[in-house]
């Protein structure tokens, strides 16, 4: 991922050793670097490491270590190890350096989340570039096998100069993909710049695109550089690009072959060096049959594709998502809150539509309402529980039932006098299901009033109303408090 090396900054050379072995396996170079060691060949920021990683280093050597890292590269990052025992006081001075912590024995699985951080503490930092915002990297958390294919080709095609069509639904990050190639190409340095197409009228995209001279049209008082100049040396997003009109894919695909242009009321012809990476959610090749899209200009653009996965096909990278987006709203100060286990279940059982950016606004609801507070399955909106949430089924009586209905091991295991299954069970967790399955045969038993129904369990109303908010029982439209 990185020329420059990651630096581990461990006293412990076997623990040094092992953190070097999982960042071969991620084709990071690792060097080890001791507490008190020497440091000079980190100082030049032309050698700054890709990011530090620090574990336990002699008190001796801590002073020497933070002293350095703040020398260093502003963009360079800090991972710490986490039995780190760090003098509270020296690491409060590169507080704003650390970007997360790794336990031990190291998983490349547990790093891939810190690599997004990295990632994104370094995009916002890197000296010369333009700033960027850290969020627009986040949808790739991730280790399902659509994600990775889609990093894995990023890699591959940010090393070339060729245009790239990025499709997908809507909200599956196509904007993330093209600032990730961005970033990892030679133009890194050089404007991102990004225009949707859908949102600027006809008669105003080719002024957008190309700029205009003072006096071209009514209105135009100055004369404005388009996007294309914008983007000498750099990268062109046209996002949409689906929704552009025939007579601008004509105009559009003159400056692909040419590299030049004119503004909107000039004749004096503009080269630049632009790369393209356009994105759509519209099927191109159905739309070259209607023929609402020119399929000369699909080839050129087309050069290579990339197809975005929706979320509801990397459902196991939901969990991942949820934690980044938490985490992003916390360190802006707009709520700390928490999903238990349940209701993030509850939520990767969802269709999610609107794929990523339904899921980042979800979250924002949810710490809106919920401040500071833990979100479970009841605190979902509707259409999020009733989609992905299944209520746990009575437990049978072998003695009674049919032969078909008598329960698994699992659940006899539970019964008093049962034998253990040779597999065990989750003790915790089949409690829990027995509780619900009872609290709720008791509330249908008493048509949902929660007094009569706390009496059938010989408990308190109070402990009963508790424990359903606790288990996400709560059924707003029946339960009667009296």
């Amino acid at each position: 991922m990185s020329e420059t090396p990651v630096l581990v900054i461990e006293h412990d050379a076997e623990i040094a050793r092992h953190l070097i072995e999982v960042l071969a396996y991620l084709d990071l170079a690792g060097e080890h670097l001791p507490g008190n060691g020497n440091w000079s060949s980190f100082t030049d920021p032309a050698k700054a490491p890709y990011v530090a990683l620090i574990g336990n280093i002699p008190a001796e050597g801590q002073k020497l270590v933070v002293r350095q890292l703040r020398a260093l590269e502003g963009a360079t990052p800090v991972v710490l190890v986490d039995q780190t025992d760090f003098d509270l006081a020296l690491l409060a001075e590169i507080d704003e350096l650390v970007v997360g912590r790794i336990r031990l024995p190291l998983r490349h699985m547990h790093f891939d989340k810190i690599l997004q951080k990295i990632e994104s503490y370094r995009e916002a930092r890197t000296p010369g570039g333009l700033p960027r915002n850290p969020e627009l990297f986040r949808n790739l958390v991730g280790g399902s096998k659509g994600i990775q294919r889609v990093r894995n080709m990023i890699e591959m095609v940010a090393k070339s100069d060729a245009n790239v069509l990025v499709t997908g639904e809507s909200g599956t990050g196509k904007e993330v993909i093209a600032r990730h190639i961005h970033h990892h190409s030679v133009r890194r340095t050089k404007p991102f710049v990004p225009l949707n197409c859908g949102a600027i009228p006809p008669d105003l995209l080719e002024s957008e695109l190309f700029g205009h001279e003072k006096g071209a049209f009514t209105g135009a008082i100055t004369s404005r550089q388009g996007r294309f100049e914008m983007a000498d040396g750099g990268t062109l997003f046209l996002d949409e690009i689906g929704d552009m009109s025939l007579p601008m894919q004509v105009k559009l695909l003159r400056v692909l072959q040419e590299r030049s242009f004119e503004r909107v009321g000039s004749n004096k012809s503009i080269s630049v060096n632009v790369r393209i990476i356009a994105a759509t959610h519209v099927n191109l090749e159905q739309a070259i049959e209607d023929g609402r899209f020119r399929e000369d200009l699909y080839y050129r653009l087309n050069v290579f594709p990339i197809e975005t996965p929706p979320l509801r096909d990397r459902s196991e990278d939901l969990p991942l998502l949820v934690t980044d987006l938490v985490e992003r709203l916390g360190h802006e100060g707009r709520g700390n809150i928490r999903l238990t286990p349940t209701a993030v279940q509850c939520l990767s059982a969802y269709g999610w539509p609107g794929n990523v950016r339904e899921l980042a606004n979800l979250v924002e609801r949810l710490a809106i309402l919920y401040p500071e507070g833990t979100v479970d399955v009841h605190d979902l909106p509707e259409k999020y529980r009733r989609e992905g949430y299944v209520m746990p089924s009575a437990p049978v009586n072998p003695e009674t039932a049919s032969p078909s209905a008598v329960p698994s091991e699992t659940v006899v295991a539970a019964m008093p006098g049962a034998r253990l299954p040779q597999s065990g069970i989750d003790l915790k967790e089949h409690l829990t299901q027995i509780e619900s399955s009872l609290i709720i045969q008791a509330l249908e038993a008493e048509s949902w009033v929660v007094a009569h129904a706390a009496k059938r369990l010989q408990m308190g109303r109070t402990t009963l109303v508790e424990k359903m908010r606790k288990l996400g029982l709560g059924r707003q439209d029946e339960v009667t408090e009296t």
